[in-house]
């Protein structure tokens, strides 16, 4: 069963970029959009990802960001579960 899930992403160190982009390209089957804003004022990123995905997919996304140095994240999960996708049925 899929949760749809928020990502919020504050990216205080611009050298994560390549790192913070190759995760989310990994798990891009599950993003269903995603939003970057720079704020150069303040010399960091803000970036909102939006995720159809099995708890653990999202959970391990969200534990792979927060590791990374320089890097905030959030993660809100809707309460209810939806049927995953006929991929999803075809990998387990």
């Amino acid at each position: 069963m899929n949760r749809i899930a928020l990502i919020g992403i504050i990216v205080e160190d611009v050298a994560q970029a390549a790192e913070i982009n190759r995760l989310l390209h990994e798990n891009g089957e599950y993003i269903i959009g995603r939003m970057g804003i720079p704020h150069r004022e303040r010399a960091l990123s803000i970036i909102s990802v939006i995720l159809d995905a099995p708890a653990d997919v999202i959970n391990s996304l969200s534990g792979k960001l927060g590791m990374l140095k320089g890097v905030s994240v959030k993660t809100l999960c809707s309460r209810n579960e939806y049927p995953g996708t006929e991929k999803d049925k075809e990998e387990l």
